[in-house]
């Protein structure tokens, strides 16, 4: 997150800015900051959602799992 804040943070002054040759550079830093919001978001958002369904999986799987794959295990 603190990556990103810095980036975002530096794009500002690109996206506010007002003077010569801004309106060249406000769609950049226009670009930028939204992009780096989004991102960010669909990340923090994304990331949790898929190890929940990755422990999901692992459950199902331990849960599926045929009996005599424990008695070879044991025998060893």
């Amino acid at each position: 997150m603190m990556t990103t804040m810095a980036a975002l943070l530096g794009a500002l002054p690109l996206a506010l800015g007002a003077g010569a040759g801004s309106e060249l550079r406000r769609p950049l830093g226009v670009a930028m900051v939204g992009g780096l919001l989004l991102s960010q978001v669909l990340t923090l958002y994304t990331t949790p959602v898929v190890y929940l369904y990755m422990d999901k999986l692992v459950l199902w799987l331990r849960r599926n799992r045929p009996a005599t794959e424990g008695i070879a295990r044991d025998r060893i």
